[in-house]
């Protein structure tokens, strides 16, 4: 294990998600935690640490790239948390997520927005909007 991965990943997962790790993570620690922790350390901790996007311009592309694959309900969710938490407002999600209409088709542009809106519902039921 490269511990400058580890830290780097668990810093950028603090900054995307109030609890630390996605939702999606926790209950890898059960399972599988070697798989949670090349997650931690790959994903974030090695692509998401790179230069040339900041952290919100990161989380815009893998909410569309997940809207696109339309079959990630788990971690679409979890990025659209990721997503609002550096910044990104619901608006302009809507608007991302109407685009992939064009690439990814209806189908899977209208499963994102519903998953996003029930991620806006539960943000908005929540003190201060973070989950």
């Amino acid at each position: 294990m490269d511990d400058d991965r580890s830290r780097k990943g668990a810093e950028i997962l603090a900054k995307l998600h109030a609890w630390g790790t996605p939702r999606v993570l926790e209950p890898l620690e059960k399972v599988a935690p070697d798989m949670k922790d090349m997650v931690r350390d790959f994903a974030f901790g090695e692509i998401y640490a790179r230069p040339g996007l900041d952290l919100k311009s990161r989380q815009l592309v893998t909410v569309a790239a997940l809207a696109a694959m339309g079959n990630t309900s788990t971690e679409f969710r979890a990025h659209v948390h990721g997503a609002m938490n550096v910044g990104w407002t619901r608006e302009e999600l809507v608007e991302a997520l109407m685009q992939i209409a064009v690439y990814a088709g209806f189908p899977a542009a209208i499963h994102a927005l519903l998953a996003a809106g029930e991620v806006f519902e539960e943000r908005e039921k929540t003190e201060g909007g973070k989950v």
